[in-house]
């Protein structure tokens, strides 16, 4: 199994005048590989991938795989609801040096299974490295259904899902029928320890762009932990990555900057998100 474990999808840090961060992004990468994370998923959306140009996707990718320097996987999230967009996309991502890429399904479009699966297909086959599928209908308003990514589990090189569909029968039954080396990875940081414990292979984690450490012991253990439990619920109290960026600079680890449309969180969110956070740290 080539992907298992505590990935975490890393934020991108903006200056003031919301140029990137480079400095900040090589130290939170640092940082991650010396928590002993298993991967980063960088350009997700976590990572404000929608306003990222090109230009400055190939500045980030290439930064991330110099810095990591094989001590860590790097996954680049590729997906777009563009084919030929996505195809150049993961050719660029290959040709840097990535471990692999994530391909979210085609959003806003909306695609019949048909056109999911072609869509997968198509990307896949026009490279060599590792593809994660990535099944967040809640943002894309399709649902890679099961018989779908089975049938996109015979792809060679189609060996996992980011599994974030939200139903957890759906990703037991997905856990049920694929490959044994096929990765199944949660999606969303509150689902991780019923996905594990029915067979899954780890989580893309956003909180643990704040607390690798307990992320990771959590994942290890797969024990209730109700102060970080609850950290997962709030650090989705406004959209991704309002939260988590907001945390991460209200702890000196990067500006509380975002580029519209995302933007500062409103103040009553803010204060209970630091309030939870709060108590998590004195837990």
């Amino acid at each position: 199994m080539i992907f298992k474990g505590l990935y975490t999808a890393l934020v991108t840090p903006f200056k003031t005048d919301e140029s990137l961060d480079l400095e900040v992004f090589e130290s939170l990468i640092e940082s991650q590989i010396q928590a002993g994370v298993d991967g980063l998923v960088v350009l997700g959306t976590t990572g404000e991938s929608p306003t990222i140009s090109e230009e400055e996707s190939e500045i980030l990718i290439a930064t991330a795989i110099k810095k990591a320097d094989g001590r860590t996987q790097i996954i680049i999230g590729t997906g777009s609801n563009c084919t030929a967009k996505s195809i150049k996309a993961s050719q660029k991502a290959q040709e840097l040096g990535a471990d692999g890429v994530m391909l979210v399904n085609s959003y806003y479009n909306k695609p019949t299974q048909k056109g999911l699966y072609e869509h997968f297909s198509v990307i896949a086959k026009s490279i060599t490295i590792p593809v994660i599928l990535y099944n967040v209908a809640c943002r894309t308003s399709i649902n890679l259904e099961t018989e779908t990514l089975l049938a996109l589990s015979k792809i060679d090189n189609i060996v996992g899902v980011k599994e974030a569909s939200g139903d957890l029968d759906q990703i037991k039954e997905v856990i049920a029928s694929v490959p044994d080396d096929f990765s199944v990875l949660s999606g969303d940081d509150s689902m991780t320890l019923e996905l594990c414990k029915s067979g899954g292979h780890g989580v893309v984690s956003v909180a643990s762009n704040i607390v690798p450490e307990a992320v990771k012991t959590y994942l290890e253990d797969l024990q209730p932990n109700s102060f970080l439990e609850k950290l997962f619920e709030d650090i989705f109290i406004e959209t991704n990555p309002q939260p988590i960026k907001t945390l991460l600079a209200e702890e000196g680890g990067c500006e509380e900057v975002f580029r519209l449309p995302m933007t500062t969180m409103m103040p009553e969110n803010k204060a209970q998100l630091l309030e939870t956070f709060k108590n998590f740290k004195h837990s």
